[in-house]
Parts: C-alpha cells; sequence; structure tokens
C-alpha cells in the first residue's frame, strides 16, 4: 500500500523531530515545516493525506493555517496541537473544520490514535463517494442498455424530463425494466442525493397500504403502538416510485390524487396535514385507459399520472437489443460467479434471437444466469436452455381443399390468411394500437389501414 503523508507544522523544532519520529516508526511518510507560511506553500505546491498543525505560532497562526487548507483542499483531515492556554482556541477551530485537537503535553499513543482515527474516517468516506458513484454509474440512463429506435426515444425522453418534478407514467409488460428506468430517471436528476423510495402497491395488503403510504399516529387503529411516517414523507425532496399503480384501491386512488394535486398529506387518524416535496414517477403493466372504461381506475388519476408518458415496448419488437443484451449478462455473471465464459454459440444465439420473450428482459437475464452457471466450458451452448426455448414457433397452417389443382389460386388464398393472421397478432400485441402494429409489421400505416378494410379487421375481435 502506498504510504500516507503526513504534514507536521510547529514552530518548536524538538515538537517536529519527536513527531516526525514518532510518526515514521509507523510507516508515515512525514514533511515538516517551521511556520505557517511555510507549512501553506507546502499544501498548495504538494499532496498530503493530513495535517498536524500547532494552534499558537508567530505571524501565521494555527487557525491561519486551518482556514488556507480548508479552502484549498477541503478533504484533508487537519488535526490542531494546543496547549492548556489555547483550549478555547481549540475547541474554535473544531467549529471552523478542524478534524480533531490533542492537549500537550501528549503521549505518542495519543497522537497516533487521533491520526488512525482520521485515517479511518478518511477511509468510510472515499468508499462511501465510490459507492454513491457506482449506484449513480448503475442507474445512469445510458447505460440502460439499447439500440433500436424505440429505446434510443426512451433516453432522449429521459434526458428532457430528469430535473423536473412533473409526474412520469411508466407502461409497457412485465420485466421490459420498468423500476430500472425510474432509478434512471433519479439517479441522472437534481434529486439524485435525496431518497428513492420504491413501493409495489400490488404487494403490499389493501388493508395497510394507506397506513404505509401515508403514515399513521399512535393510537389510530388497533396495533398502531407508535407513529409512523409513511412512504411519502420518507421520499421528502425526492422521488416516489409507485410500481404497480393499477392496483391501488379505489378509496386510496381518491387520497393519492389529493396528494398529487395539493402536496400534502394527512397522516391515518391524525388531523393536521403535512406539505411534502415529491417527485412521482408510476408504473402499470395494465392498461390505464381500459382500467378507466371499466371503472376499476378513477379518469382524473389516470390524467394527473400520464403527464410525462414513458412506453418500453416489450423485448420481442426490439429484437435487435438482445444480441446486446446477451453480451450484458455474460459479462455481468461471468465477473459475479467467477466464471470463464467468454463465448456463446451460434446457434445458442440463434435460438435466443428467434424466441418470443413473453417475460422480457428478466426472462433473458435468468435464463442466461442459469446457463452460465451449468456451462463447465467457454462456450454457452443451447445444451442447458430450458425446453421452451428449443421449441418451433407456432406455424400457419392451411388446409387446402381437395378440388384446389391451380397453384395461383392456392398461393393467392395461402397470402392472405397469412396476412390476416399476422395482423390479428400484431394488433393483439400492441392492443390495438395501429400505429405500432404497422411498425411490427414492418409496412406503412396507410397500408395497414387498406387490409384492415381488405380483411374487414376494422373492429377486431383480438383473441
Amino acid at each position: 500500500m502506498e504510504k500516507k503523508r503526513v504534514l507536521i507544522i510547529d514552530d518548536e523544532e524538538n515538537m517536529r523531530y519527536m513527531l516526525q519520529l514518532t510518526l515514521e516508526s509507523e510507516g508515515y511518510e512525514v514533511e515538516a515545516a517551521s511556520n505557517g507560511m511555510e507549512g501553506i506553500k507546502r499544501v498548495h505546491s504538494s499532496h498530503f493525506d493530513f495535517v498536524i498543525c500547532d494552534i499558537k505560532m508567530p505571524k501565521v497562526s494555527g487557525l491561519d493555517v486551518l482556514a488556507s487548507v480548508i479552502e484549498s483542499s477541503p478533504n484533508i483531515p487537519v488535526i490542531m496541537i494546543s496547549a492548556f492556554g489555547t483550549i478555547d482556541t481549540a475547541i474554535q477551530a473544531m467549529k471552523q473544520g478542524a478534524y480533531d485537537y490533542v492537549m500537550k503535553p501528549f503521549k505518542q499513543d495519543e497522537i497516533l490514535l487521533t491520526l488512525k482515527k482520521a485515517e479511518e474516517r478518511e477511509r468510510l468516506r472515499l468508499e462511501n463517494q465510490f459507492l454513491r458513484q457506482e449506484v449513480e454509474r448503475k442507474y445512469r440512463f445510458e447505460n440502460i442498455i439499447g439500440k433500436s429506435s424505440q429505446m434510443q426515444e426512451i433516453f432522449r425522453k429521459i434526458e428532457k424530463i430528469t430535473n423536473y418534478k412533473s409526474t412520469v407514467l411508466v407502461t409497457g409488460e412485465s420485466g421490459t425494466g420498468k423500476e430500472l428506468v425510474a432509478k434512471a430517471i433519479h439517479y441522472a436528476g437534481n434529486r439524485k442525493e435525496l431518497p428513492f423510495v420504491a413501493v409495489n402497491c400490488g404487494a403490499i395488503p389493501h388493508e395497510l397500504l394507506e397506513s404505509e403510504l401515508f403514515g399513521h399516529v399512535k393510537g389510530a387503529f388497533t396495533g398502531a403502538y407508535t407513529s409512523k411516517p409513511g412512504l411519502i414523507l420518507q421520499a421528502h425532496r425526492g422521488t416516489l416510485f409507485l410500481d404497480e399503480i393499477g392496483e391501488l384501491p379505489l378509496n386510496l386512488q381518491v387520497k393519492l390524487l389529493r396528494f398529487l394535486q395539493e402536496s400534502e398529506i394527512r397522516k391515518v387518524g391524525d388531523t393536521q396535514t403535512l406539505t411534502v416535496d415529491v417527485r412521482v414517477i408510476a408504473a402499470t403493466s395494465k392498461n390505464l385507459a381500459k382500467a378507466v372504461e371499466q371503472g376499476a381506475f378513477r379518469e382524473d388519476l389516470y390524467y394527473r399520472l400520464n403527464v410525462v408518458p414513458l412506453y418500453l415496448p416489450p423485448l420481442r419488437e426490439r429484437r435487435e437489443d438482445i444480441a446486446l443484451l446477451v453480451r450484458h449478462f455474460l459479462k455481468k455473471y461471468t465477473q459475479e460467479l467467477g466464471k470463464n465464459i467468454t463465448h456463446i454459440a451460434p446457434e445458442s444465439m440463434k435460438v435466443l434471437l428467434g424466441y418470443e420473450w413473453k417475460g422480457n428482459i428478466r426472462e433473458l437475464e435468468n435464463i442466461l444466469e442459469r446457463a452460465i452457471v451449468m456451462t463447465e466450458g467457454d462456450t454457452i451452448t443451447t445444451e442447458y436452455f430450458p425446453q421452451e426455448l428449443l421449441q418451433l414457433p407456432s406455424q400457419i397452417i392451411v388446409n387446402i381443399p381437395e378440388p384446389w389443382i391451380s397453384l395461383k389460386d392456392v398461393l393467392k388464398e395461402i397470402t392472405h390468411i397469412t396476412e390476416k393472421t399476422l395482423i390479428t397478432r400484431a394488433l393483439k400485441r400492441t392492443e390495438n394500437n395501429r400505429t405500432r402494429a404497422a411498425q411490427l409489421l414492418e409496412i406503412s400505416h396507410r397500408a395497414l389501414m387498406y387490409k384492415l378494410k381488405e380483411y374487414d379487421l376494422s373492429s377486431p375481435e383480438i383473441p
């Protein structure tokens, strides 16, 4: 390990010599300055991990040195040396940013213990800084995998909205990465240092959900032995992520709507309202517009949530991203599991590219993790893929009536049946969204409308 560098600043030669000898015997690299001005110059011209400085020195005092160090190098811990008569000054130095002070006369172990404590604090500071950077790196939207046009458009939207409080509604099938997108919005914005609180509205029993979200006061109900702040209050000045918002019961939808409109909450059993500053990101795999039509979701809450909509397409609609995701998960799990797997066989990649991925990215990740665990060589083969991955996709079957002989007529009939079947599938996958269906079919919207009329699918019954 690299030696820690310490600068000693003291106008007493014997004190400088004793400290230098003590610290060097403990493995520190030490430099010494005989006055405050010289000490300030050395701090500005070189790197030190710690500074030990006498308070009482002529011309440039220890407090002057402390102020200069804090201004130029605020992360360097400064330990002040104080005589009995300068105890008040030592306390003042602590208030101005000194790490600690040691009273003269002191034993060698005392200065070493103070220095070791400062060293441990600095280690923890750097560790926390590293962990924060890792969290930010992990969830930055640049690192959400996707080169497809759909994902690139999502990246552009995220970049625009990160610093605004506007409510975001993230929709998409299960496993498409809705929470990852919510975290990306939070950690890329100006609230990244503040809480990100995630709530799965479908995982908490309905009778407990109000208390979990809004909190309660002591005695509000049986079992409420203490007051509880609630998750909304915990997210104050940060971000609240409401996953599976479509599972929220109607009685709580009213209360949530009031919170979104007024930025106020009232705990269960309380008569006072509290003002909170929370950005809300909601997510759902349900069709909320349809839920509104069916009376299962409030229309006014839907519009209040849907200020900035983000739709995450299923993996089967952006197959050009599959190879990128495979390489990402291969790198991730080989490192985590300590495996030396460097390749994926061409037939394995072909299977992964052709599969429907009903479970989306989560399903792909789970299957690759299992294959990496089971693989013994350096190449992933189909041997450890689940059986459903290896089955051929369902075929379009055409029964040709016995009297038909004309190849031209048969091919025309097959074309019509195939087109109608594929259009129906595309409409089913996109929940009758014709724009996205046309994109899936790789035809123009105008062409799709013509074929809907031709095959009498203008108001299709999607199976």
